[in-house]
Formats: C-alpha cells, structure tokens, sequence
C-alpha cells in the first residue's frame, strides 16, 4: 500500500511538471499510477469519468478521486495538496518576479512554443482511451466528434457528456428489453 508520503510526491511530480491543467495532467497520472502498481488501465477512465462529473477543476478532482481510491481521504488530502502546492508556488514566484516581463517577445515565443505540447498532451489521453476500448469504430467516432465539437464548434463538454450520458443509458436500458423478450 501507498504511503501518504508517496502519494504526495507522486502528485507533486505531476503538479510540478504539467503545463495544461488537468486534461494534460491524465498521460502523468496514467503511468505512474499504473507503473507503480496503485491503479490499472481499466480503473483510470472511470476516475477520469468521475473527475469530470464533479463540480470544480479536473487535476483536483482527479487527485481526490485517486487518492481516495489509495488511501481514503487521508490519500486524497495528500494527493490534492501534492497536485496543487508545486503550481500555486510557481505561479506566486512568477507573480512575484515576472510581473514587469508578460509582453516581452521572448516570453510570448517560449509560451507559443508550448501550446502544441499542451495539445498533445490533451489529445493523446482520447486516442488511448478510445484504443483501450477495443478500438470499436463508435469509441473512435465519439472520440473524434467530442474532439471536433470542443476544439473547432466551441461545444462544452458539458453537453457533450451529458448527451453522450443519455446516450449511454438509452442504449443500455434498449439492450437490456432487447434481451429480456428474446
């Protein structure tokens, strides 16, 4: 079993090293938990699927959720504060000592540079979760239409996962009186 400690310096790696917010957070999270031995591939979307129902941020609500799942809330408390802490430090000491720097060119271009990694660290979490789902031409298709909506129509992914949550059970509760009358 994990450590609180562990748990907080696990968290506050992937805190101290992910640029994006929480979807860039889920390719760290992903492997060390499942290197380690804490969580599997299969347990991940539904923390990811939890983490995204809940109200707040998504690299919070991740570390709560998988925390929780390691060490109750004690896990969650130590996970939450290790996700948090390393960038509430950086953003204060690049409050304190870059105020005067934000419209230097060389700060914009480094910025700019790191918008395409921060895409892809976003992207990559959909194609593997669609691909751990068997790879079935509709995990693609609702993985490629959720990722057009968001990106080019502007769509929330509010309505996206509470379309795809009606969706869900309409299909289930059509399979389940498919199966009852045969």
């Amino acid at each position: 079993m994990a450590s609180l400690w562990e748990i907080f310096m696990v968290f506050a790696k992937i805190g101290a090293f992910t640029i994006g917010g929480g979807y860039a957070m889920i390719p760290l999270i992903r492997d060390e938990l499942v290197r380690r031995g804490w969580m599997t591939d299969e347990e991940l979307p539904d923390i990811i699927a939890l983490a995204q129902s809940a109200p707040g941020v998504l690299a919070v609500n991740m570390s709560v959720f998988a925390g929780y799942r390691l060490r109750g809330v004690k896990g969650s408390l130590a996970a939450t504060l290790g996700a948090i802490l390393p960038s509430f430090l950086i953003i204060l000491l690049i409050a304190m000592l870059f105020t005067g720097y934000q419209d230097n060119p060389i700060v914009v271009r480094i910025f700019k540079g790191i918008r395409p990694v921060v895409v892809s660290l976003i992207v990559v979490p959909m194609v593997k979760m669609a691909r751990k789902n068997n790879g079935t031409w509709w995990s693609w298709l609702i993985t490629f239409i959720a990722l057009f909506g968001v990106a080019f129509i502007g769509f929330s992914p509010l309505y996206i996962l509470l379309v795809l949550i009606v969706l869900g059970l309409a299909v289930t509760i059509f399979n389940e009186r498919r199966a009852g009358n045969d």
